[in-house]
């Protein structure tokens, strides 16, 4: 295994969920500011390794396989760290919603590969728009607070409420183009 820019970050990543959770909870007025922070590095990070690896062709296995549970671990985390701060039946929703949808495609992902047809469930458009508007909600969720007069924490729910329909809208789109291999008992 070969380490590269790109793994390095997403193991950083992987490496700040427990200094996100301990932060989170520390008892200091300033601490949602730096949970946020942490957050909105992670999800920066997140486009870089891409980016940096398909630029640069630093793409690896490892990295592949690495990238998308790093990402998935960090949003779980802090997800659940919103719903614990704000217990409401809508926030359980939406955040259920986006962990369920999260495991359903990425189970479909790999079984998808396993059978031979990977390239039919690849990230589209509609997947990075997703990731982008969730990756600002929760950054707003941890935030809490209003900012310049802006109801921070409001404008996270109503952009994880968007995440989680555009969420559903994106898996139902791996779930069509998957669904002829689904269907198919000859690869069975």
């Amino acid at each position: 295994m070969k380490f590269n820019i790109p793994t390095v970050l997403t193991l950083m990543r992987i490496l700040l969920i427990p200094v996100l959770v301990l932060v989170y909870y520390w008892p200091h007025s300033w601490t949602n500011i730096l949970a946020a922070a942490i957050f909105a590095f992670a999800s920066i990070t997140d486009w870089a390794d891409g980016w940096i690896a398909r630029r640069f062709n630093m793409m690896s296995r490892f990295g592949a396989f690495l990238d998308p549970v790093a990402d998935k671990l960090m949003v779980a985390v802090a997800l659940v760290l919103a719903v614990q701060h704000h217990p409401t039946s809508w926030m359980s929703l939406w955040v259920s919603v986006i962990i369920g949808r999260e495991i359903a495609v990425s189970a479909l992902r790999e079984w998808m590969a396993e059978i031979g047809h990977r390239g039919k469930v690849k990230v589209a458009l509609l997947g990075k728009i997703k990731t982008t508007v969730q990756m600002v909600a929760i950054t707003c969720l941890l935030y809490r607070d209003d900012f310049l007069g802006l109801p921070i924490f409001s404008i996270g729910e109503w952009m994880l409420a968007a995440a989680a329909i555009l969420t559903l809208w994106s898996g139902f789109d791996y779930l069509r183009a998957a669904w002829p291999s689904l269907m198919d008992e000859s690869d069975a």
